[in-house]
């Protein structure tokens, strides 16, 4: 620890006393979300608070810097200033060996569903998971850290044979990020809804860590074939990328052609949580966000188990040997079918050697943050961490697809429809071909039967676009111009122009009417045998899945 600290500005400036200072310590941008998990426990009155990257990753990088600066009511120090000043506490969700030059308690717990991965490459260690290496935890002989907190008692047998002279400061605390997952539940369905996970259809999410030996590193293909593979009226895919692959690689641009066909891409920062509680079904590999998301029994399927990287006496390798696999070059919709039918119990109970204090770690953590901050009283108030925030999805990845083919059949008055949206670059037609006016492939515009203007525009009635469109292309079986979320104008190709809506009842009670799938449903109707001159007297009902949208029609215009 420096022997002379540097001063802190003279309190005259403060509007409020500081009673304490709070150094947050952060490695990467994962132990950087981590931390700010642990630091809601605290009271905003009287702490002033701090953050700090302390260098040598090689996942730190300006993404890091960048969200830090963004953060309000922290103070960033470089790493040098920050080891030249006192803090009463400092905490973080990474370890390394040159934190010891803190002058300050230093809490340091995991970023993660408890300490798994060999990181030799920074541990210098072959056989002690990152976290709870003597390489990583001590100077000069000596532990540093004040509390080495621990998700598990599991992790104390492992500490004990790696580093046992920091078992007196081993602390086990539980995990408060899965905690403020379990917080969040009541929140999932405005969650589902901002990931578009509605209309009956169920959520994929699509999780991968960093290396060579996750799931991304394997087949980063797999997200492309889910949503060309999945109905998209019955499912929604997102894919959950590590912090850690985002600072290496480019995943917008890797997965540009699945986000046009609707893929949602989580950011880095915050999302994921709020992903994992929507979600139906998981399909990940050995990182922690699939160890979440089975402890929340929620459907869980691994690509990839990690074995290669992970402590072989870790419950993260135990997960991965035992959890069910899923085989990327099958049946991607079968496999989901029948994983969705399973009872995820039995998956939870694989994880019960990774969590402990389940929906308790800030009744543990909190007095233990307080205990070094010695001139503030712990609030009296019931510990709480907040629910996450709902997810926002890269823009670009929430409009949809533009290009479907469409499988369908109609039985008398019903037209159960199935869409597939169509990959740029290896388009084999099957069905019905719908396409959005604005969508950029002019190939595909001459062979589509369906062609649908998705949003009202003023500047060109609906009636003058849908002539404009029957004359430049005459081979439409159908167009649609929307009018609004559930009323659309739409014309045949025999002339017949039809006003149609969605008729609102217990099921749909705001009902919308997707102007692509209403004219796929009229040309399958169409192609069936319906009658060409009039649609039936009391309308269609367009079913996808189990859900179902009743339609009228009106002589139109």
């Amino acid at each position: 620890m420096p022997s002379h600290p540097h001063a802190w500005p003279a309190d005259r400036w403060n509007t409020r006393p500081v009673r304490a200072r709070v150094l947050a310590v952060a490695r990467t941008l994962t132990s950087a979300t981590r931390v700010l998990d642990v630091l809601t426990l605290l009271n905003q009155d009287g702490i002033e608070r701090y953050f700090t990257v302390n260098p040598g990753s090689a996942f730190a990088d300006s993404a890091l810097d960048e969200y830090l600066h963004g953060l309000p009511g922290y103070t960033v120090l470089d790493w040098e200033d920050a080891v030249r000043h006192r803090f009463d506490l400092a905490v973080s969700c990474a370890v390394h060996a040159s934190m010891h030059r803190l002058d300050a308690h230093l809490v340091v717990l995991p970023h993660g569903a408890g300490y798994n991965r060999l990181v030799t490459e920074s541990t210098g260690d072959t056989v002690s998971a990152a976290g709870l290496s003597r390489n990583e935890l001590t100077h000069r002989g000596r532990v540093f850290v004040d509390v080495l907190g621990l998700s598990h008692p599991e992790q104390l047998d492992r500490l004990r044979l790696s580093c046992p002279e920091a078992l007196d400061v081993a602390r086990v605390v539980g995990d408060p990020c899965f905690d403020r997952i379990l917080r969040s539940e009541r929140s999932r369905d405005g969650y589902r809804a901002a990931l578009g996970a509605v209309d009956g259809r169920r959520l994929i999410v699509v999780n991968s860590t960093w290396s060579e030996h996750s799931l991304f590193g394997r087949r980063p293909d797999l997200p492309r074939r889910l949503v060309r593979q999945l109905p998209a009226d019955e499912y929604t895919v997102a894919v959950v990328l590590h912090p850690n692959i985002w600072s290496r690689h480019d995943p917008e641009r890797l997965l540009d052609d699945a986000r046009r066909m609707g893929l949602r891409l989580i950011p880095p920062h915050q999302g994921w949580q709020a992903a994992l509680v929507a979600a139906d079904c998981l399909i990940g590999d050995h990182g922690s966000v699939s160890v979440y998301g089975a402890a929340l029994e929620r459907r869980t399927l691994l690509v990839a188990t990690g074995a290669a990287e992970l402590d072989p006496h870790s419950p993260s390798y135990a997960f991965g040997q035992a959890a069910p696999l899923l085989d990327p070059d099958g049946d991607l919709a079968a496999q989901l079918e029948r994983a969705l039918h399973q009872d995820p119990a039995g998956l939870r109970e694989l994880t019960d050697r990774s969590l402990a204090h389940r929906g308790t770690s800030a009744r543990v953590l909190r007095p233990l943050l307080y205990s070094f901050l010695t001139a503030l009283d712990e609030p009296a108030d019931e510990p709480v961490l907040p629910p996450y925030p709902k997810p926002v999805p890269r823009p670009g990845t929430t409009d949809g697809p533009t290009a479907y083919d469409v499988e369908g059949k109609s039985e008398g008055a019903e037209v159960s429809l199935r869409r597939y949206p169509v990959a740029p670059d290896n388009h084999t037609p099957r069905g019905i071909h719908a396409l959005a006016d604005d969508h950029p492939g002019e190939d595909l515009r001459h062979t589509a039967e369906v062609l649908a203007r998705t949003e009202p525009r003023a500047e060109l009635p609906a009636t003058r676009w849908l002539a404009d469109t029957f004359a430049e292309l005459p081979g439409l079986a159908v167009a649609v111009a929307a009018l609004g979320p559930a009323l659309h104008l739409l014309r045949l190709h025999t002339g017949l122009v039809l006003e149609a809506r969605a008729e609102r009842d217990w099921a749909n009670p705001e009902p919308r009417l997707d102007p692509l799938l209403l004219g796929s449903a009229v040309a399958c109707w169409l192609a069936d045998g319906g009658d060409p001159t009039r649609l039936p007297e009391h309308g269609l009902t367009v079913r996808t899945g189990e859900h179902r949208t009743r339609v009228s029609f009106t002589t139109g215009p």
